[in-house]
């Protein structure tokens, strides 16, 4: 049996997470969400939120037709397919996340790094996804059909030189050495 005095410092079986917090006196993530859980499990009686996960889509047979597409263009249709399909539901989570940073009315004077700021930047990068996603479909499109022009390589005899060619037997320029 160990001494309780000992007790306090023995770290067997906890997280870094669970010995930070013990020495700065703070709760870890897993305190928190355990007591947010615990609050708001009466409200959460009275509202019916569903606990199981979104549905997910099912992407076999957008990947099965990227794994058979054979030009940019037959992968950039598939890709373009899937953010079609993908939109509504992250556009709905965007507008979620923008209404719980305005939720009581925070957001107003929210300083950068609030929750309310951290909320609404989430609201905007999950639809910068599909800007993203778009804007390399339309380079790897471009790449394809309209490459950039590549420079030719010039002709030596057809370029004329932008200095005159140094004279044989000349003395470098610069200050000469003096005796």
């Amino acid at each position: 049996m160990s001494h309780p005095d000992f007790e306090l410092y023995d770290n067997v079986g906890r997280t870094s997470e669970q010995i930070a917090a013990a020495r700065f006196g703070i709760a870890t993530r897993d305190d928190l969400l355990r007591w947010a859980r615990r609050d708001a499990e009466p409200f959460l009686a009275d509202h019916s939120v569903p606990e199981s996960p979104l549905p997910s889509p099912d992407l076999a047979p957008y990947l099965t037709a990227l794994a058979a597409a054979a030009a940019p263009a037959e992968a950039h249709a598939v890709t373009d397919r899937l953010l079609d399909a993908a939109e509504p539901v992250l556009r709905a989570m965007s507008d979620y996340l923008l209404a719980a940073a305005k939720w009581n009315g925070h957001h107003r004077s929210a300083a950068p790094g609030s929750p309310p700021r951290l909320l609404m930047e989430a609201a905007g990068r999950s639809l910068s996804v599909m800007g993203i996603a778009d804007d390399a479909g339309m380079a790897a499109l471009r790449a394809h059909y309209d490459p950039a022009p590549t420079p030719a390589a010039p002709d030596r005899e057809q370029v004329p030189p932008s200095l005159p060619p140094t004279p044989p037997n000349a003395a470098p320029p610069g200050p000469r050495p003096g005796r």
